[in-house]
């Protein structure tokens, strides 16, 4: 009984930190924030991961694209990126260098570099505080 009920805790646990939006590390604030963004084009999950300019930046984007609905119809791009260097900045920011490639379905792609800032909020949860897409 002891075993169900730790297992309850731990996913109500991770329930309420995906809720939250903010994570326990940069890094991963940084890659869930590219995930939803460029893998899944999912700005409102992608939003969850920000705050500050970059929160701004995917509003804006959202009332850009409107009433464009991105679902499983829609031709995606293979996106894929990794890691090229990583910055503290400071105590509480870390900046981010992300190599990324874009693939298009007529065998086209594109290289990109990302520059994604994270900061810690005050609450603990790491946070996206900006973001740029560079060539």
């Amino acid at each position: 009984m002891r075993r169900a009920s730790a297992r309850a805790l731990l996913l109500g646990l991770a329930v309420l930190a995906a809720c939250h939006g903010g994570t326990s590390s940069p890094r991963k604030a940084a890659e869930g924030f590219l995930d939803e963004h460029y893998v899944r084009i999912d700005l409102e999950a992608a939003k969850q991961y920000t705050t500050g300019v970059a929160k701004y930046k995917v509003e804006e984007e959202q009332r850009l694209v409107g009433d464009q609905q991105i679902d499983a119809s829609t031709r995606r791009p293979h996106v894929s990126y990794k890691l090229a260097e990583q910055r503290d900045e400071a105590e509480d920011t870390v900046a981010f260098v992300y190599d990324a490639t874009v693939r298009f379905d007529d065998g086209e792609s594109t290289a990109l570099r990302w520059l994604v800032t994270a900061r810690r909020e005050p609450d603990g949860a790491w946070k996206v505080s900006n973001y740029q897409e560079f060539q």
